[in-house]
C-alpha cells in the first residue's frame, strides 16, 4: 500500500502540495469515504477478517480431530520454531517490508516535524503501551503468570506489518506509516529482548526463567531475515531493472504473499494449538478480556491526544493504530522458542491475532 502514492518528499518540492509528513496535516483535513477506502483492496484484503476465522477454525478441527497433527508440526524446528510456522513468519513480514522506502529515508528525517512525530510515535509504543499491557495482565490474571507473561510478550512487540493495512483502510498517511515501521523495526530489534526481562524478571518478579538469548535469537531471526532480505530486494531490484518496474510489477506480485503468510501462520499456529484452544477456553477467553481493553484505549487515547495536539486526521490515524497494533507475529515466534509450543504463554501470544483483526478492523469503522 505504502508504494501507491507519490515518492517520500516529492510533494515537498511543490509548494502548492504540501505532505503530511513535512508538514502536519491541517485539522480541516477529511478522512477517505468508507467505499474509496475499500474499492481497490483485493479480495484478501477486503476479506481479510472471513479468511483470518477460516484460518482458525480449520486448525482448531485439525488440531482436535486429527491427533498426529501437533506431534507432526513439532518435529523439525529453526530457532527453536516448528519449521512450518517459521516458514509463514518469515514470508508474511517479507513483502511488507519490501514497501518501505528505505533510499528516501534519510530525506525525510531531516525535517523537525518528522522528529516530533516520531518522539510521540516512540514514547506511545515504547513507553505507554507496553506499561498499560503490563498493569492490564496484572489486573485480569493475577493468578495465571504464563498467560500474563505471554500478553506481556504481546504488549512489547510493536506492529511493523498490519499496521500498514489498517492505515490503508482508513485513509491514514501511509508513507508516514512506512516510516514508523522501519523505525519500530529497528528499535524493536534492540529493545524487546532486554524489556522483555525487565517486565517479567524484574517488574513482575516471575520465577520462571525469560533467557535474553533466546528472546534476542529469536528477534534476530525473525525480524532481521526479512528486514534484510527485503533492503537487499529493494536496492538490487531498483537498479538492475527500474524504480517503476520495481512499484508496479514486483510489489503488486510480492503484496499477497503478506497475507498468504499470515493465513498459513495462523493455521499452524491453530493446528498445533487447537486441542489448547478448546480445551482451555476459559484461558482463552480471560486473556482476550485484557486485549480488547487494551485496543480500544490505547488507541482512542492517542486519537484524542493526537487531536488535541493538531495533528490532522491522517497522521492522528496512522499514530493511533500503530500505538493500538502489535507484532503477534514476533511475539508468537518469542513465546513459542522461549517456553515452547504447548506452553500457556504461546497460547496467549496466539490469541492476539484472534482479538485483534475484529477490533482493528471495527476501529477502522469507527475512525471512518
Amino acid at each position: 500500500m505504502t508504494d501507491n502514492n507519490p515518492p517520500m518528499g516529492a510533494a515537498a518540492q511543490t509548494p502548492s502540495a504540501p505532505s503530511d509528513i513535512e508538514k502536519q496535516a491541517r485539522p480541516s483535513d477529511s478522512p477517505q469515504r468508507k467505499d474509496s477506502a475499500f474499492k481497490n483492496l483485493g479480495l484478501l484484503d477486503r476479506f481479510l477478517a472471513v479468511w483470518i476465522f477460516l484460518a482458525m477454525a480449520i486448525g482448531i478441527i485439525l488440531g482436535n480431530f486429527v491427533p498426529s497433527t501437533g506431534p507432526a508440526l513439532q518435529r523439525g524446528k529453526f530457532v527453536g520454531v516448528s519449521v512450518p510456522i517459521a516458514v509463514g513468519l518469515l514470508v508474511m513480514m517479507y513483502p511488507i517490508l519490501c514497501k518501505v522506502r528505505f533510499e528516501s529515508l534519510h530525506q525525510v528525517f531531516k525535517t523537525r516535524q518528522i522528529w516530533v512525530q516520531i518522539a510521540f510515535s516512540i514514547v506511545a509504543n515504547w513507553i505507554i503501551a507496553p506499561f498499560f499491557m503490563l498493569a492490564l495482565s496484572w489486573a485480569f490474571l493475577p493468578d495465571e503468570p504464563e498467560l500474563r507473561q505471554g500478553l506481556i510478550l504481546v504488549g512489547l512487540a510493536r506492529c511493523i506489518a498490519m499496521v500498514l493495512i489498517w492505515t490503508g483502510l482508513a485513509g491514514g498517511d501511509s508513507e508516514y506509516c512506512a516510516i514508523l515501521v522501519a523505525v519500530n523495526s529497528l528499535l524493536q530489534m534492540v529493545l524487546f529482548a532486554p524489556m522483555g526481562v525487565l517486565f517479567i524478571q524484574v517488574i513482575s518478579g516471575d520465577r520462571i526463567a525469560f533467557q535474553y538469548s533466546t528472546a534476542a535469537k529469536s528477534v534476530a531471526v525473525f525480524l532481521g531475515i526479512p528486514l534484510g532480505a527485503a533492503i537487499l530486494t529493494r536496492f538490487t531490484l531498483r537498479w538492475a531493472t527500474s524504480p517503476r518496474w520495481y512499484d508496479e510489477v514486483f510489489l503488486k506480485w510480492a503484496s499477497p504473499w503478506s497475507l498468504i503468510g499470515l493465513l498459513f501462520t495462523i493455521l499452524m499456529l491453530f493446528a498445533s494449538q487447537g486441542r489448547h484452544v478448546v480445551h482451555q477456553i476459559v484461558s482463552v477467553i480471560r486473556v482476550a478480556a485484557p486485549l480488547i481493553v487494551y485496543f480500544a484505549v490505547i488507541f482512542f487515547l492517542t486519537l484524542l491526544v493526537t487531536y488535541k495536539l493538531r495533528f490532522g486526521y491522517k497522521l492522528a490515524a496512522t499514530q493511533s493504530f500503530t500505538a493500538a497494533s502489535n507484532n503477534f507475529e514476533l511475539a508468537i515466534a518469542v513465546a513459542v522458542a522461549t517456553f515452547g509450543a504447548d506452553s500457556n504463554q504461546a497460547l496467549a501470544s496466539t490469541v492476539g491475532p484472534l482479538i485483534e483483526v475484529p477490533v482493528l478492523l471495527g476501529l477502522v469503522y469507527a475512525n471512518l
